[in-house]
């Protein structure tokens, strides 16, 4: 049997340094880290600055890809002017971006 699968022999030595087999749970961490832990916290600071920051007159994208400009800004709500009369009120961590001035008359 020894031809199709080889046999499997105990080394006769000990395992070998403890700490050198944590060497690749370390290095999967750190690759863990710094590819999808540290991008996903800067990008939440991020939207925690522009939702803190949100001002009277900003023309912002809400969540749901709605287009308007900021009317009043409670501590829970904004409010988004989308057309005419027509405001709407959404919760401020929802808007995901802030537009640049002029954006409403180019759309």
């Amino acid at each position: 049997m020894g031809w199709f699968i080889q046999d499997a022999y105990a080394q006769a030595e000990g395992q070998g340094d403890p700490f050198l087999s944590l060497v690749p749970l370390v290095l999967i961490f750190g690759v863990f880290y710094f590819l999808l832990i540290r991008p996903q916290n800067k990008a939440r600071k991020e939207h925690k600055e522009l939702v803190a920051n949100l001002a009277v007159g900003d023309e912002v994208v809400t969540g749901g890809g709605i287009l308007g400009k900021v009317t009043e800004v409670n501590d829970q709500f904004a409010h988004v002017q989308v057309v005419g009369d027509v405001v709407l009120k959404v919760q401020r961590h929802t808007i995901s971006a802030v537009m640049p001035k002029g954006t409403l008359k180019g759309a």
